[in-house]
C-alpha cells in the first residue's frame, strides 16, 4: 500500500507521527467508452465554454457562483492562505462510546501506521482506546477539506473513519411519518419470528457479488470464444481540435501553401483548386507556378500559356483526363 497522507495524532501533549492509507479498494469491473464501429476510445477534453479553447490543468482555477449569478474565481494561492491547521495533524477532540455515532455519519475509512520512532506512543493510544471501549472524535484535513473523524481500533490497528458534518446529512421529511399506521399484533409477531429465524453472526465472507461474478464469466466466455479485437491505435489529432470556422479555413489555406492576408474568398478557392494538380505535374512546371503566385496580374494568364501542352499531353495519353480538364478552365475565364 502507498500512504496518501503524513502527519501526527495530537493526543493531549503527546504527538504520534503516523501515515494514512486507504483501508478499502474498489473491485468493480470498469469499462471504457469506445466507438461501436472501430473500438476507438472516446476522449473528453477540457474546453472553455466561452472561446472554445482547450485548456491545460495549469489554466484551470476554481470558481464559486454567487446567488446573483456573479462568479468568484479562486487560485491555488488563495487556498494556500486559508488557515487550515489540521492539514498535517489529527487533533483528538473528545472520547465517546461508539454506539453514540450513527453510521450515517461515516464516509471513508483509512488505516493509520506509526511513522518512524512513533510506535511506542501509537501502541499506548491503541491500548488505552481498547481498555476504555471508546472511540476518539478528531478533526483532519485531506485534500483541502476538513472533516470530523472517528478513531478506533480494529485488529490491532488504528482505523480512521472520516465523517460528514451535521448539516450535510439530510432529514427524512416523508409524509408517512406524520400518519398513524396501525400494525396488527399477529403481523408483528410473525415479523419478529422471521427475524429471529434469520438471525446470525455477521461474516462478510459469506456474501458474494453475484453481478460481478456473472460479468467476469461473460468476459471470459467472449475471450475463449474469440470475440475479441485488438485495441486500435489512436489517430493523431494534430495537437488540438479546430474551434471555429475561421481557424479551419486558415489551417486549410496554410496546408495548401496559400497566403491568407493577400487572397480574397474567391481567389483562395481558385488557388486551392490549382494547387491540387500542381502536385501531380512534373518538377519542371513548378517554377512557373511559383512565378504566377508572385505576380498578381499575370497570375491568371500564366496557366493559359500552359494549357496547350497539357491538352497535347492528354491527347497523347501521357496524363489523365482530369488534370487536362482543369487546365482548360483558365482559358474560359481569360
Amino acid at each position: 500500500m502507498r500512504s496518501i497522507w503524513r502527519g501526527a495524532v495530537s493526543f493531549g501533549l503527546v504527538s504520534i507521527a503516523v501515515k494514512l492509507y486507504s483501508a478499502t479498494e474498489d473491485h468493480d469491473i470498469r469499462f471504457h467508452q469506445v466507438h461501436k464501429a472501430d473500438g476507438g476510445r472516446v476522449k473528453y477534453r477540457r474546453v472553455c465554454s466561452v472561446d472554445g479553447e482547450e485548456l491545460e490543468y495549469g489554466d484551470i482555477a476554481k470558481g464559486y457562483e454567487l446567488p446573483d449569478g456573479q462568479l468568484v474565481v479562486l487560485t491555488d494561492e488563495d487556498f494556500d492562505q486559508l488557515p487550515l491547521g489540521t492539514t498535517h495533524e489529527i487533533e483528538v477532540l473528545q472520547f465517546v462510546d461508539q454506539e453514540q455515532i450513527d453510521p450515517i455519519h461515516f464516509e471513508k475509512t483509512y488505516y493509520l501506521e506509526p511513522d518512524g520512532v512513533a510506535t511506542r506512543p501509537y501502541v499506548l493510544l491503541r491500548t488505552a482506546l481498547e481498555n476504555a471501549g471508546q472511540v476518539a472524535i478528531t478533526k483532519i484535513a485531506i485534500r483541502q477539506r476538513e472533516s470530523l473523524a472517528a478513531l478506533r481500533v480494529r485488529e490491532g490497528v488504528l482505523v480512521l473513519h472520516t465523517m460528514r458534518w451535521p448539516d450535510e446529512i439530510r432529514r427524512p421529511a416523508f409524509s408517512f411519518l406524520d400518519e398513524e399506521v396501525a400494525v396488527r399484533p399477529q403481523e408483528l409477531a410473525m415479523a419478529e419470528s422471521l427475524i429471529s429465524t434469520m438471525a446470525g453472526d455477521f461474516d462478510a465472507t459469506q456474501f458474494t457479488d453475484d453481478y460481478r461474478e456473472a460479468m467476469t464469466a461473460l468476459l471470459e466466455a467472449k475471450q475463449s470464444g474469440g470475440e475479441v479485437q485488438p485495441a486500435p491505435d489512436a489517430a493523431d489529432d494534430g495537437g488540438g481540435a479546430v474551434v471555429d470556422l475561421m481557424s479551419a479555413l486558415r489551417r486549410s489555406v496554410e496546408r495548401a501553401g496559400g497566403s491568407t492576408p493577400a487572397a480574397g474568398p474567391d481567389d483562395g478557392a481558385d488557388d486551392e483548386t490549382d494547387a491540387a494538380p500542381a502536385k501531380k505535374t512534373t518538377a519542371r512546371k513548378a517554377p512557373a507556378k511559383k512565378a504566377a503566385a508572385g505576380e498578381k496580374t499575370p497570375a491568371k494568364k500564366a496557366p493559359a500559356r500552359k494549357a496547350a501542352p497539357k491538352k497535347a499531353a492528354a491527347e497523347e495519353g501521357d496524363e489523365p483526363a482530369k488534370p487536362a480538364k482543369r487546365a482548360s478552365r483558365p482559358r474560359k475565364t481569360a
